[in-house]
């Protein structure tokens, strides 16, 4: 593993408590959740990876319709309103 042999291990272990302490607990929880996320995000990449390789039914696209003609039943009438808020001319 790494050529650490024991010694390494059982001083990187100490140092751990050390420095961590009461939230040793807290950062295992951490880094297994860190891998297990890793992990699931790697199984997607492959199954994309492979599920892009694997032959894809064709899609048929919807025929083009032709144009249609739209005509307005009746032309907008614009009325001009007299304003009400403006002051009588003089």
């Amino acid at each position: 593993m790494f050529g650490l042999g024991g010694p390494e291990i059982l001083l990187l272990v100490v140092l751990g408590v050390l420095l961590f302490g009461r939230n040793l607990p807290t950062v295992g929880r951490s880094l297994g959740k860190t891998m297990v996320e890793f992990k699931k995000g790697m199984k997607g990449i492959e199954d994309e990876v492979n599920e892009a390789s694997a032959p894809r039914a064709a899609i048929e696209p919807e025929p083009v319709k032709p144009p249609q003609r739209v005509t307005p039943a009746s032309s907008p009438k614009f009325e001009d309103a007299a304003p009400t808020n403006l002051p009588p001319k003089v």
